[in-house]
């Protein structure tokens, strides 16, 4: 039960918006975070039959049990398939145009920021279409 309000409502929550976000690392860890603490919390500890204790699961036994993508991994897929509608829809569109253009002010000093496009390659690569073009 306390999954399926998991599935249904909080999930739902948290990736609200999520077509537009341009995650960094510090993002992806702080969401696994998230998930893992949801996920202890309802699957509770697990008693060690070693040494007799109550204990944390870890999180190889986290994924397990819940038996689901990860929520990185939800994002990722669900943004190459906002990615596919937008290509569909046309260069007219500003959706497209958000998605494919450039910048039209001064950057400023330091390391490049990556572009959405740029994000959206990244992603291809880890959802496992990486040698293709998405447009």
């Amino acid at each position: 039960m306390k999954i399926k309000i998991y599935r249904t409502t909080i999930m739902p929550i948290v990736l609200y918006g999520f077509e537009s976000w341009s995650l960094t690392l510090r993002e992806e860890r702080r969401l696994r975070v998230f998930e893992n603490r949801v996920l202890r919390r309802i699957f509770g500890p697990k008693r060690d039959e070693g040494i007799g204790e109550w204990r944390k699961l870890h999180n190889e036994e986290l994924n397990d049990q819940f038996s689901s993508l990860i929520i990185i991994q939800v994002i990722k897929s669900r943004r190459v398939t906002w990615a596919e509608h937008v290509a569909r829809v046309g260069d007219r569109r500003c959706e497209y145009r958000v998605l494919v253009g450039k910048p039209e002010v001064k950057r400023p000093l330091g390391r490049i920021r990556h572009t959405r496009e740029d994000n959206l390659k990244m992603d291809l690569q880890k959802v496992g279409m990486g040698g293709m073009d998405w447009i």
